[in-house]
């Protein structure tokens, strides 16, 4: 087992969740953060910064010092952000990859009074009146968001987007046939989905997932190779000593690998990874540039 040593860490250790608690990243951190501190030696303290898409908080872990004292476990909003919003600090410059943690699916789901079966139907549908079908997410410029106007582009077909003020009002209204469509988390819907309420159209894995059984992903019902995982990834300052990273990143690796861990974050509805900070690095610069194409390409503001 890992334990620290040395000056390093000294005292408490800031852990930074852009988002407001009990959403889905919270609730990550906050699975493992006990064991985190054990294996590390020293408290680990999550601190809340939520607003902006999650760029609050990123922006304070930016200007943190780059001492191992702070460490920010972000959402995959982080990439369209460098895209969206005019930022003060740029990730891949000002923050360091440490770990993939956690991927998982989004889903497009259909309110149980829909006729829609699977998404194929639903694009066949907008194809022959543009624009008519409406669908929720959680906001303008989340990966849910970003991923249904890729496979409109992709595909040729018009859907109207309608963004709710976070996930909590937008599956309010989406359990309530308000709204005959709804692209987001897992997490979020799972009870839904069981219930019967809301019916499964899609995941946006590369293939099945264990997560929403029985249903197929869009690349298998012929969207070509469509794919887009929803992530969280660790980060730390840029300029913190290499040994520190080094130290955090094989605690947190061991932390998530621990099988109790990782069943109750599994549980949440995504899969571990616990990848090493280069392969994070290549991840993160990946879907910064694949999401800023698509925002581009499609004129998507955060006033649309």
């Amino acid at each position: 087992m890992l334990r620290a040593q040395g000056a390093w860490p000294e005292r408490p250790i800031r852990l930074i969740v852009p988002w407001a608690p009990g959403g889905s990243t919270d609730t990550v951190a906050r699975l493992f953060q006990p064991r985190l501190a054990a294996v590390l030696g020293q408290n680990v303290i999550i601190e809340n910064r939520g607003g902006a898409s999650g760029s609050i908080g990123a922006s304070e872990m930016a200007r943190a010092p780059a001492d191992g004292s702070a460490w920010m476990l972000a959402y995959d909003n982080e990439a369209p952000n460098q895209s969206l919003l005019r930022l003060n600090y740029k990730t891949m410059e000002d923050l360091v990859p440490v770990s993939l943690v956690a991927t998982g699916p989004l889903v497009m789901t259909a309110h149980k009074d829909t006729p829609f079966q699977n998404f194929r139907e639903v694009m066949e549908a907008a194809k022959k009146d543009p624009d008519r079908l409406n669908y929720a997410t959680s906001g303008v410029g989340g990966l849910a968001h970003i991923a249904t106007t890729l496979l409109q582009q992709q595909n040729g077909f018009r859907m109207t987007h309608v963004p709710y003020r976070g996930g909590g009002p937008a599956v309010t209204a989406a359990i309530a046939g308000e709204i005959p469509l709804f692209m987001t988390n897992v997490v979020i819907v799972s009870q839904h989905i069981r219930a019967g309420t809301l019916r499964p159209l899609g995941v946006t894995t590369r293939g099945e997932t264990r997560h929403v059984p029985g249903t197929q992903s869009f690349a298998q019902q012929g969207f070509g190779n469509f794919e887009a995982p929803t992530w969280w990834a660790f980060f730390g300052r840029t300029g913190t000593p290499q040994p520190i990273v080094d130290r955090m990143h094989a605690a947190l690796r061991q932390v998530l690998n621990e099988p109790e861990v990782k069943a109750r974050i599994e549980e949440q509805g995504c899969d571990i990874v616990a990848s090493s900070p280069d392969e994070a690095r290549s991840f993160v610069g990946a879907e910064i540039e694949r999401w800023g194409a698509v925002i581009r390409e499609n004129n998507i503001r955060m006033d649309s």
